[in-house]
C-alpha cells in the first residue's frame, strides 16, 4: 500500500495529531518537556507508523507497524485525561480529541483486520 496519505486513518490521525499540537500550545510552559512532548511525540507516532507499516514488504509486518500505532492511540488518550485532570484542557476540547482518538482506533481496528486477512492468506 504504497499511497497511504489516501486512506481514512492515515487521515483522521494526521488531524488527530494537528489537534493535539493546537491544544498543547497552551499548556503551562513547564510542561513543554513534560507532557507537552509525552503527547506530541504520542500524536505524531500513530499516522508515522501507519505510513512506515505501509512501507514494508508484507502484512505481517505491517501489522506490527499499526498495532504500534494502536498503543500510541492508547498512551495519548491517558496523557489526555491527565491534561483534563490538570486543568490543562478544557472539558470541551477534551471531548474533540476523546472523540477523534475512538475514530482513529476504529479505523485502526478495521485496517488491522484487513490486514490480518492479508498475512492469513500469505501463509
Amino acid at each position: 500500500m504504497n499511497n497511504y496519505t489516501e486512506l481514512e486513518v492515515w487521515k483522521a490521525a494526521r488531524d488527530l495529531v494537528n489537534d493535539i499540537y493546537i491544544q498543547t500550545k497552551f499548556f503551562p510552559k513547564e510542561e513543554l518537556f513534560g507532557l507537552v512532548q509525552q503527547m506530541r511525540r504520542c500524536a505524531v507516532s500513530v499516522p508515522s507508523n501507519i505510513a512506515e507499516g505501509c512501507g514494508r514488504n508484507s502484512a505481517k509486518n505491517t501489522i506490527q507497524f499499526l498495532f504500534i500505532s494502536r498503543g500510541s492511540l492508547f498512551e495519548l488518550e491517558t496523557q489526555l485525561y491527565i491534561a483534563l485532570d490538570q486543568q490543562f484542557i478544557s472539558e470541551g476540547n477534551f471531548d474533540v480529541i476523546f472523540l477523534k482518538i475512538r475514530n482513529c482506533k476504529k479505523l485502526l481496528h478495521g485496517f488491522i483486520n484487513y490486514y490480518q486477512k492479508l498475512s492469513a492468506i500469505e501463509k
